[in-house]
């Protein structure tokens, strides 16, 4: 747990699909948050945390259930604010002395509206304002089976719905507030002004702010690693270029990065990185060109998860022999989200189907003896991206779109060829070059180019081509957790097929891919 110098927000996780929304709601409104499940959340855990506020998440369970979560009782006698939502407002409500029964057809999923009742608070300042002043109904997100039928005593009615008499309430006195919506996902239109009341109410300063977060990570930086030496595996996506950045400027010469060149990046990519981080920024950096190592392991494979494992386990061998050379480092530096921290410690976190595996320097620390250094572990990937600009990394490396670590090996479905792989990045680049030129770069989560494991027929000037055939793909996200292909004009595809097959030799057919995520992964393999 962080010992953050800012007023905390505590947000117990009881099993909600969307509880990392809540926090990422909040530290858009520059309060700092945390998110912890509540079979770790004993009183001595509150008296340690010392929270401003608390939030209660929803979660699948029902308060009838064997064994079903349950906040701490010490929560309810801080004297803080507590704002309870869904699965938290049932709870909230069956702790203190409400009731709550099963759904008997009362349940409620999806799109719902909340018309307000007599009462008012100011936990509701513009929420129901329209133009007649009068105040009419409001969209909200429901999921619920069970329902409050009785309130706890002190708490009073701010909103209804058609099958939530008790959609909204409060107890003013204690100031706790609960609600049977989810005002955190999209589909709740005004659901962040609900948060904004909230954290105003609870007293927060909102200076949870990239500069603050800076100038604290490159204290602890320097307090935890002293004058010990860090190596840090670049790879020149966002997240290892900002650490890097970050620990950089907090320790200078005591880092050094190393880039592992696979030889499956995009085109001018590895002369980009060691071009900015060697040149511009002064930082130690063993680029390791092990191309032809990887290449070769690689040749005649064409099934994809053995080309992942692959490339995971030579990447893990080669950068535990460069970094090896640095000699005496004692921390390895990794580019850790808040995302992964909530995955890693979550209590409903069994076992899921592997989709597919994923490349990474997992096992690194304990085998070569070395302690983490992790300064983006409290920040969500937008928060990243502020604190890259904060430090001054150039707007093509923070607003770049997310690359695979096994590159390019997973845009060449079948063997992999250097011969495919020198067709593929020059057409790749001119398609970037094309979403570029056209406005659409940052309104597109992911684009890039696959070369397929087939040849076609075409003609070209007066004679038959041969050649390979490329497919495009674009989609727009939130998170990569689902998503859908991005909508080009037909003029857009036409002119970006014509300068691919003009301009790169070995291409003479382009398709698009219009796949969703489900039932497709964004990726080809």
């Amino acid at each position: 747990m962080t010992q953050s110098t800012h007023d905390r927000l505590l947000i117990i996780d009881f099993g909600s699909q969307v509880t990392q929304l809540i926090a990422r709601r909040l530290r858009e409104l520059n309060v700092y948050c945390e998110i912890h499940p509540f079979n770790k959340v004993d009183d001595a855990f509150l008296a340690t945390f010392a929270p401003k506020a608390v939030i209660f998440s929803g979660g699948p369970a029902s308060v009838f259930a064997e064994g079903a979560p349950m906040p701490p009782a010490g929560v309810f006698n801080l004297g803080v604010p507590i704002l309870g939502i869904c699965y938290g407002q049932q709870v909230m409500m069956h702790c203190l002395g409400g009731k709550v029964e099963r759904g008997h057809g009362t349940a409620e999923f999806g799109r719902a509206y909340v018309t307000p009742t007599p009462t008012t608070h100011p936990i509701l300042s513009g929420w129901f304002d329209t133009d007649d002043g009068h105040g009419g109904r409001e969209q909200v997100w429901m999921s619920h089976g069970d329902h409050v039928s009785e309130i706890a005593p002190g708490f009073q009615v701010l909103g209804t719905s058609p099958n939530a008499p008790f959609a909204i309430t409060a107890n003013p006195e204690r100031h706790f507030y609960a609600v049977q919506f989810h005002p955190e996902v999209h589909h709740t239109p005004k659901g962040a002004k609900l948060y904004e009341n909230f954290v105003r109410l609870a007293g927060f300063k909102g200076d949870w702010t990239m500069g603050a977060y800076r100038e604290e990570a490159i204290r602890k930086i320097r307090e935890q690693v002293g004058d010990q030496k860090v190596i840090c595996g670049l790879s020149g996506g966002v997240d290892s270029s900002v650490a890097a950045v970050l620990i950089h400027e907090a320790i200078g010469e005591q880092l050094t990065c190393v880039f592992v060149d696979h030889g499956l990046l995009r085109l001018g990519e590895a002369e980009q990185v060691v071009t900015m981080f060697r040149d511009h920024y002064n930082m130690p950096l063993i680029h390791a060109d092990e191309s032809d190592l990887f290449l070769g392991a690689l040749e005649g494979v064409s099934d994809p998860e053995v080309k992942r494992k692959t490339i995971g386990r030579l990447f893990i061998e080669v950068f535990e022999k460069h970094a090896k050379s640095v000699g005496g480092a004692t921390f390895l530096a990794q580019g850790t989200l808040y995302p992964d921290v909530i995955e890693s410690v979550s209590f409903s976190g069994g076992p899921s189907v592997t989709i597919k595996s994923h490349h990474n320097v997992g096992g690194l620390p304990e085998k070569m003896g070395m302690k983490l250094v992790e300064p983006l572990r409290e920040l969500f990937k937008d928060e990243v991206r502020a604190l890259g600009r904060e430090l001054g990394l150039p707007d093509q490396f923070i607003g770049r779109h997310p690359f695979p670590g096994p590159g390019l090996a997973i845009r060449c479905p079948g063997e992999i060829t250097r011969e495919k792989l020198d067709i593929l990045r020059r057409a790749d680049a001119v398609y970037i070059d094309q979403i570029r030129k056209h406005g659409l770069y940052d309104d597109i989560w992911q684009a890039f180019a696959a070369i397929l494991p087939m040849r076609t027929v075409g003609v070209m000037g007066d004679g038959r081509t041969y050649d390979y055939a490329l497919a495009l793909r674009a989609v727009t996200s939130v998170d990569g957790m689902t998503a859908d292909y991005y909508p080009f004009t037909h003029d857009f595809l036409g002119e970006t097929a014509t300068r691919i097959i003009n301009e790169v030799q070995g291409i003479n057919r382009v398709f698009y891919d219009c796949t969703s995520k489900p039932p497709g992964t964004i990726e080809l393999e």
